[in-house]
């Protein structure tokens, strides 16, 4: 009997919106959500309603993906929100997995930049039909012709087939709810975009009869039935109290202890079944195929896991992401200050919710060290990581951070690709620093604004640090976005930070008048009052080099002076605020972040003045030897 042949299911469309970071992706889901019904005419709703992470608010961009539901003429509509920023793209990977079609949104004005790249990229890996949407047609400076063009470009730079270049195209502007197909006949509502998802995207196909497969795409967690498992259903129904199968596939070991495509089987019972219901997630008894769902009951699921049947298990194929590129070091905070604010102090705490986070983040790997008070955390890049540093803070965390670090690979490195607008005034400046960086510039062009737009590609080593030079060499004007560009070879050393910092070599209280005559010849990073300790780093030197400095000195009293006080020295030029990110590109090899839920401080690896010293020494004699007797050194 030959196979039986695949039924549709047309009440039902599943459609990831995909782009770079703020494109617009969040505000177009408010408009439609808003014109379909689901809020109540007198519901007050904010804006990015999607956004619910006090982090995705604050920094005003997508994390972490989410699912919210239109119903659109008979249709329900799935509508999968991705994150735009690329080093959240292990989010828009398993996105895709539930999905039928992509809706590709680009800005009118800046045009295809490295994230629209990236994302359109893993879309068409998958064969899923495309629809592209000219998002801010109402700024000034858009130019939907051209960028319209550059899209185009960007379909065959990427080898579209003659099915995937002839993608339908629709205007929006998100931010007023409106779309159109013809820029000539202005748009009253989002009717002409919903009408494109429905014809576009293809309905799920199932098969009738079909033991259940559901693949585990990510992890949710409840405070009433526990952990979650969120997938679509590829195939099958799932009930309240069905058995189901756990199909997870082992890890390959290099020792060959596990043979490779071995898998193992648990088994669980379904105690909750949710869906989303607008921007709510609701109780249902039943799901069928092509639809996205909650799963309880199953302790012991991880991402990537298949549901299947216990009498027929199918297991569907596993869920890959790219590597992590970029390693950092978390440990417990060491300081002199170590317990004054935090409340998750112990090494013990820090692994557990590293496993926590590994759990439900495919693309965080977290590794032992020779030392049990740190561990490794591998991540797509700076900005992934120092999220994962902001919520553990906010926790009551209290940690030590390492300066990050790329990941080789059988001796090649990883390197990205670069866009960087800016004044053509800084052009020179931004090569010049660039080169420094074994930066390769790949393309110029010049907008229609006059700001030039600048590609290169670099390694990945390169970019460590350089956001903050850029926005001093630009006097804040650049925009910088990234995306990896694979693995080459080993570029050789680049510069990083050519100036030293000024450390305390004393505990105390600074004082406005030690301060005032070290802002002369640095940029500090506190103020007069603040409790310092020594090793801790209170400022940059103008120049290289290291230099102690005691930011505790007192003006002393005199028999001329019956009274001397802070308050007659003033320090004119206010200290440097230290964001995390910033931060975490500012320290040296040498140098540590220590992270509390109410400050953030940098500090030496090495705490003692005397204990660095003699650390120095030691490497510079180890390597005096390797050169005067290379044949004696192992």
């Amino acid at each position: 009997m030959g196979p039986m042949s695949p039924t549709l299911r047309s009440d039902l469309r599943n459609v990831a919106i995909i782009a770079h970071v703020d494109h617009g992706k969040t505000t177009l889901v408010d408009g439609m959500l808003r014109q379909t019904g689901t809020f109540r005419a007198n519901e007050a709703v904010v804006d990015r309603v999607l956004d619910t992470g006090d982090l995705e608010r604050e920094k005003g961009i997508t994390i972490l993906a989410k699912q919210t539901t239109v119903d659109y003429e008979g249709v329900r509509l799935n509508i999968v929100d991705t994150p735009g920023h690329a080093d959240f793209g292990g989010e828009v990977e398993r996105s895709l997995l539930m999905v039928d079609a992509v809706l590709l949104l680009v800005d009118a004005s800046e045009g295809p930049l490295p994230q629209t790249r990236y994302v359109l990229k893993k879309a068409m890996e998958r064969h899923l039909p495309v629809i592209v949407a000219l998002n801010k047609i109402d700024r000034s400076d858009a130019r939907p012709a051209q960028v319209l063009d550059d899209v185009y470009e960007l379909f065959m730079d990427l080898g579209a087939d003659e099915h995937q270049i002839e993608f339908p195209v629709v205007y929006t502007n998100a931010k007023a709810g409106t779309a159109t197909r013809d820029l000539a006949a202005p748009g009253t509502d989002l009717h002409p975009l919903l009408d494109l998802m429905v014809a576009i995207t293809p309905p799920p196909e199932y098969t009738e009869g079909h033991p259940l497969q559901l693949l585990v795409t990510n992890l949710s967690a409840n405070d009433y039935v526990g952990r979650m498992a969120v997938g679509r259903i590829r195939n099958g129904t799932l009930r309240i109290g069905q058995r189901v199968a756990i199909v997870r596939e082992e890890p390959e070991i290099a020792d060959g202890s596990v043979e490779p495509g071995r898998s193992v089987t648990l088994t669980g019972s379904v105690t909750a079944l949710q869906t989303a219901h607008g921007i709510d997630r609701v109780d249902i008894t039943e799901a069928g195929p092509g639809d996205i769902v909650s799963v309880a009951g199953l302790p012991e699921v991880t991402i990537g896991d298949t549901l299947t049947d216990p009498a027929d298990p199918r297991p569907l194929p596993r869920l890959d992401v790219d590597a992590p590129t970029l390693r950092m070091t978390f440990g417990v905070n060491s300081s002199p200050m170590a317990g004054r604010d935090g409340t998750f102090l112990t090494s013990r705490q820090i692994k557990a919710r590293l496993d926590r986070e590994v759990l439900g983040n495919v693309a965080i790997e977290v590794h032992p060290t020779e030392s049990g008070e740190t561990f490794e955390v591998r991540g797509r890049g700076e900005l992934q990581l120092a999220v994962l540093i902001e919520q553990m803070r906010r926790e009551g965390f209290e940690l030590t951070i390492s300066r990050p670090e790329v990941i080789m690979r059988d001796g090649q490195e990883p390197y990205e690709r670069v866009t960087i607008d800016i004044p053509p005034d800084y052009i020179g400046v931004v090569q010049g620093a660039m080169a420094g960086r074994k930066g390769r510039l790949e393309q110029m062009t010049t907008d229609a604004d006059g700001r030039v737009r600048l590609e290169f590609i670099i390694p990945t080593r390169g970019l460590i640090g350089y956001r903050g030079q850029l926005l001093s060499d630009t006097r804040g004007t650049a925009l910088i976005h990234q995306i990896g560009e694979g693995y080459g070879p080993f570029a050789g050393e680049v510069t990083h930070r050519t100036s030293g910092v000024l450390v305390a070599d004393r505990a105390g209280e600074s004082r406005a008048y030690a301060l005032s005559s070290l802002v002369e010849r640095s940029e500090l990073f506190i103020g007069a009052s603040v409790e310092v300790y020594e090793g801790m780093i209170i400022g940059e030197n103008s120049r290289p080099g290291d230099m102690d400095v005691n930011p505790t000195k007192a003006k002393k009293l005199s028999a001329m002076r019956t009274q001397a006080t802070d308050g007659d020295y003033r320090l004119l030029t206010p200290p440097r605020s230290m964001t995390l990110e910033s931060a975490i590109e500012f320290i040296a090899a040498d140098e540590l972040v220590e992270v509390t839920p109410t400050a953030i401080r940098l500090r030496k690896r090495i705490l003692g003045q005397h204990d660095r010293r003699r650390a120095a020494g030691a490497v510079f004699k180890g390597a005096s030897r390797r050169v005067d007797r290379p044949d004696q050194v192992s």
